[in-house]
C-alpha cells in the first residue's frame, strides 16, 4: 500500500512541537479521490486494475512563524511512488498557493514566499497532487493538509468603549464598584501568555484600586466628600504576558464625578437684614433678597423661606424663594402709610426642602436670620374719597343746576389745600364746570339726550404748594331722557293702490320711531287729520302694536279717474307731555299684475313725468348737437377761405412801374449760377463806381454803361427762370452835386436787398405781367 510522507524541515521541527492529528476531511477526500481514479482508469479500459485498499493517510500539521520575512522552507511532501528519478511532479492548490507558499514540483519542498500575520489569516487550508510526468495522470488523489500560522506577541492591547466616564455617590463606603474597563489582545490566547492581560492603577491611589484581572475599579477611601473634592481622574494600566517583563501595555483614563448628597443645611450669612422702602411704593415692589448659603447642589439645594411675624404685623411684608438663584425675595404685600407705621421688624427662616437624616438631624437642615425694614417718607398725591364717581341727571336740567361733589385729600402731615379742574382731554363738550374748591359740578349748557347721553370725565385734585403733584378720579354722568322729541314714520313710504282693489283691504302698514327712551317704552298711536268730511277713499287703522294699515274705503280705483290720492297721516306718542307729528302719503294708483304686484313699485306717475322730461331733454340733446356740426362746417369753410387768399397773396408782388417803385424784395427761382451772375454785377458795379469817383463828366454814353446794359440782356434773354431784375429807363446826369443822388438800381449788390423808391413815386402800382422766355407755368409779380 503506497502512501504520502511529509517531511519538516529542521527548523520548524525545533521551533515547534509536533503534532499528529487525523482529518477526517482529508480521509473522505482521498477515498473520493481513489475512486475517481479508478473510475479513471475503467473508462480507458485498462485490464490490469490493481487493488486498492482503504487508506487512511496521516498528515502532520505544518507551522510557520508569523512576520517572519525570509523565505523558508517548512516542510516536504513525498509520495511513496517517487523512487528519486524526478518522474513525479508535485502541484499545490488551495489558499496562498503560489502567492504565499510554492511547492519544488520535483522534490515536494514547501517553502514560504513572504512574512505571515497571524491575526490577519490563523492557517491555510492546501491541497496537494502528485502526477506522473510521462502519463500525465495522478499517481496519487488529491489530499488536503493545513499549514498553521503560529504566534508571537507582537500585538498591544487596547482599550474598549473610551472614553471611561463614571460618577458615584459622595459618602459612599470601602469597596463601593465604581467602574469596569475591558481590553482585547489580537494575539492568540490559546498559545502562551500573549493575550494573557493583568489591569494596575497608574493614578488614583490611594483613593481607587483595580482587580487584576476583572478591570473593575472600586473606592478604597471612606467618606469622600463632594464639596471638598467632585472629581478624580483614574489612570488604568494594562499589560500583556501577565505583567512580564517583555511584554506589551497601554493605558486609559476613567473620569469619576462625586454626585451631591444633602449632607450640608443651609446657613444665613447675616443675622440681621435692613432694608429700606417709600411709602408709596406699589403693592408687589421687592424690598430686598436674602440668601442662605448651602453647600450642596441641585434638589438638596432646594430651600424654603417664610416670616414669622408679630400679631400687629397683619402680613404687610411676604418672601418668595427664587427658584434660580436660591434667594428669598422680600416683596411688599400691603401699601404703606409713614404716617401710620415708619418700620418693621420680623424674622426669616430657610429650611431645606428634601431632608436626609442619614448624614444630618432635622434641626440641621434649618436656619433664621432676622429683618428690618424702615419706610420712607414721601410727598404724596391727593387721593380722592371715591375711586369713581356716578351721577345722573336730567336733560331739561337748567343751567347751573348741581350735579354732584368730589372729595379728595392730602395725607401729608402738612395737609395741602387741593384745587379741583377737568382733564381738558376729557371735558370736550364743556357742557359742565367744577368748582375750583369744593369739587362742585354744575350744569353748564343745556344738555341733549339724543345727541349724547353719556359724559365721562377725569377730574383732577392738585397741591397749591410744594412740588404740585396731583391725581385724577373718572366721573360718568348719565343725561335721562325727556318727552322732546315728536314721533315720525320709521321711513318715507310709497304705497300704490292696484285698479282692482277692493274696500277693505290692506294698501300699506305704517311703523314710527321715536329719538326718545322712555322708561317704559314706547307706545305709538297712529290716526287720521280730524275733518268735518269723512275721506271717502281710506281710513288708518291702529293695531295696538307700534303699528297702523291704510286700508282702503271703497273700490274700483281706475287711472282714468286719478292717478295718486294723498292721505294725511298723524302720529302720537305716550310721553308726557304728548307730542305728535303729521306726515302726508303719496297713494298711486297702479295698474298691477294678476298677482297684485305693481311692476313700478307704486311709482308709475313719477315714470310719466320723468318720461315727459326725459322728452324734452333729448330734444334739447339733439338741437345742441346740430348747433355744434354747424359751427365746425362754418370754421371748416373760413380755414379753407383763409388759405385761398394766403395762396393769392404768395403769388403777387409789387411791380416797379416808371411813375412807381416796388416796396418788395423780388421773389426769384433758385438758379445755380445766381451767385456767379451777382459776383459779376457786383465787378460791374464796382468799375462804374470808380469811374464816378474819376471824372464827373462820364454820363449814359459811356462804354461802361453800355457794356453793363448788354450783359443784362443777355442775361434775360438766356435765362428762363430769372425775369428781368431792372427797367431800363434813360435819366440824365445830375452831376455830382445833387442832392437828390443817384435813381439808378445799380448799387444794388444781391437780388434779396429792396429797391430804392423813386423820389417822385406817390404810390405803389401792382401789375400782372406775362412769363417771359418760357416761364409758361408761373406767374412773377412785381
Amino acid at each position: 500500500m503506497q502512501r504520502w510522507t511529509l517531511k519538516m524541515s529542521t527548523p520548524s521541527v525545533l521551533a515547534v512541537v509536533t503534532v499528529f492529528s487525523m482529518i477526517p476531511g482529508m480521509v473522505l477526500s482521498d477515498i473520493k479521490a481513489t475512486q475517481g481514479l479508478e473510475a479513471q482508469q475503467l473508462s480507458q479500459g485498462s485490464t490490469h486494475l490493481p487493488r486498492r485498499l482503504k487508506r487512511g493517510w496521516i498528515w502532520k500539521q505544518l507551522f510557520v512563524p508569523e512576520e517572519d520575512p525570509t523565505p523558508r522552507v517548512i516542510g516536504q511532501l513525498k509520495s511513496d511512488y517517487d523512487r528519486g528519478e524526478f518522474s513525479i511532479k508535485y502541484i499545490l492548490s488551495g489558499e496562498g498557493a503560489g502567492d504565499v507558499f510554492e511547492i519544488d514540483e520535483y522534490s515536494g519542498e514547501i517553502r514560504t514566499l513572504q512574512k505571515l500575520d497571524r491575526e490577519e489569516k490563523a492557517f491555510y487550508v492546501l491541497q496537494a497532487q502528485a502526477i506522473n510526468r510521462r502519463s500525465n495522470e495522478p499517481v496519487e488523489p488529491e489530499s488536503e493538509f493545513i499549514i498553521k500560522v503560529q504566534d508571537i506577541n507582537d500585538n498591544v492591547p487596547q482599550f474598549l468603549n473610551e472614553p471611561y466616564v463614571s460618577s458615584l455617590p459622595e459618602m459612599c463606603p470601602t469597596g463601593t464598584t465604581v467602574a469596569q474597563v475591558t481590553a482585547t489582545d489580537a494575539d492568540d490566547p490559546m498559545f502562551g501568555n500573549n493575550a494573557k492581560l493583568i489591569y494596575s492603577i497608574l493614578q488614583g491611589e490611594p483613593y481607587f484600586s483595580v482587580e487584576p484581572k476583572t478591570g473593575i475599579i472600586v473606592t478604597s477611601w471612606p467618606n469622600m466628600d463632594r464639596e471638598a473634592r467632585d472629581q478624580y481622574l483614574v489612570v488604568v494600566q494594562v499589560k500583556d504576558m501577565l505583567g512580564l517583563s517583555g511584554g506589551y501595555s497601554s493605558s486609559t483614563t476613567v473620569t469619576i464625578s462625586l454626585t451631591d448628597v444633602n449632607d450640608n443645611g443651609p446657613t444665613f450669612q447675616h443675622h440681621l437684614y435692613t432694608f429700606a422702602i417709600p411709602e408709596n411704593a406699589a403693592v408687589g415692589t421687592t424690598v430686598g433678597r436674602i440668601m442662605a448659603n448651602d453647600g450642596d447642589i441641585g434638589v438638596n439645594a432646594r430651600m424654603t423661606y417664610s416670616l414669622e411675624d408679630d400679631l400687629e404685623e397683619t402680613s404687610t411684608f411676604t418672601i418668595q424663594t427664587d427658584p434660580v438663584t436660591q434667594e428669598g425675595v422680600v416683596l411688599l404685600a400691603k401699601p404703606l402709610d409713614y404716617e401710620s407705621k415708619r418700620r418693621f421688624v420680623m424674622a426669616a427662616e430657610a429650611v431645606n426642602d428634601h431632608v436626609d437624616t442619614r448624614f444630618l438631624t432635622y434641626e440641621d437642615f434649618k436656619d433664621r436670620t432676622t429683618l428690618k425694614i424702615i419706610v420712607e417718607d414721601v410727598d404724596e398725591a391727593p387721593i380722592f374719597l371715591a375711586p369713581l364717581y356716578e351721577w345722573k341727571v336730567s336733560e331739561n336740567a337748567a343751567v347751573g343746576t348741581v350735579v354732584g361733589t368730589v372729595s379728595a385729600r392730602d395725607t401729608d402731615t402738612v395737609n395741602n389745600p387741593i384745587r379741583f379742574s377737568f382733564d381738558k382731554s376729557s371735558d370736550v363738550t364743556k357742557a359742565f364746570k367744577i368748582h375750583p374748591n369744593n369739587g362742585t359740578l354744575t350744569v353748564a349748557k343745556p344738555l341733549d339726550r339724543e345727541a349724547l347721553n353719556w359724559h365721562n370725565l377725569t377730574i383732577t385734585a392738585k397741591e397749591t404748594t410744594q412740588n404740585h403733584l396731583s391725581s385724577s378720579v373718572a366721573v360718568f354722568i348719565k343725561v335721562l331722557d325727556i318727552n322732546d322729541n315728536v314721533p315720525r314714520l320709521a321711513r318715507d313710504y310709497q304705497p300704490y293702490i292696484c285698479e282692482g282693489t277692493q274696500a277693505g283691504e290692506l294698501i300699506q302698514l305704517l311703523s314710527a320711531v321715536d329719538p326718545d327712551e322712555p322708561a317704559e317704552g314706547h307706545h305709538f298711536y297712529f290716526s287720521m287729520v280730524p275733518d268735518k268730511r269723512i275721506n271717502p277713499n281710506f281710513t288708518i287703522r291702529d293695531n295696538q302694536d307700534n303699528t297702523a294699515g291704510v286700508v282702503a274705503r271703497r273700490s274700483t280705483f281706475t287711472r282714468k279717474d286719478r292717478t295718486q290720492y294723498l292721505l294725511p297721516v298723524v302720529v302720537m306718542d305716550s310721553g308726557s307731555p304728548v307730542l305728535s307729528s303729521t306726515s302726508t302719503l303719496t297713494i298711486s294708483v297702479c295698474s298691477c299684475q294678476p298677482a297684485g304686484h305693481c311692476p313700478t313699485g307704486g311709482v308709475q306717475a313719477l315714470a310719466l313725468t320723468m318720461g315727459v322730461r326725459m322728452q324734452t331733454l333729448l330734444g334739447l340733446l339733439v338741437c345742441l348737437a346740430t348747433v355744434t356740426v354747424l359751427s365746425i362746417v362754418m370754421l371748416m369753410v373760413r380755414r379753407h377761405r383763409r388759405k385761398q387768399q394766403e395762396g393769392l397773396e404768395v403769388e403777387m408782388t409789387e411791380l416797379e412801374l416808371p411813375e412807381s417803385v416796388s416796396q418788395k424784395p423780388v421773389p426769384l427761382q433758385p438758379h445755380p449760377r445766381r451767385r456767379e451772375r451777382r459776383l459779376r454785377r457786383e465787378d460791374v458795379a464796382a468799375s462804374i463806381r470808380m469811374s464816378l469817383r474819376q471824372s464827373h463828366l462820364i454820363g449814359p454814353e459811356d462804354e461802361v454803361f453800355r457794356q453793363f446794359i448788354l450783359d443784362r440782356l443777355a442775361e434775360a434773354d438766356e435765362d428762363p427762370y430769372l425775369p428781368p431784375f431792372d427797367c431800363l429807363r434813360t435819366y440824365a446826369y445830375e452831376g455830382s452835386g445833387s442832392s437828390t443822388g443817384s435813381l439808378s438800381s445799380l448799387e444794388s449788390f444781391t437780388f434779396e436787398s429792396a429797391v430804392e423808391q423813386p423820389i417822385c413815386n406817390s404810390r405803389p402800382h401792382l401789375v400782372r405781367l406775362t412769363p417771359w422766355y418760357g416761364g409758361k407755368d408761373e406767374d412773377t409779380t412785381f
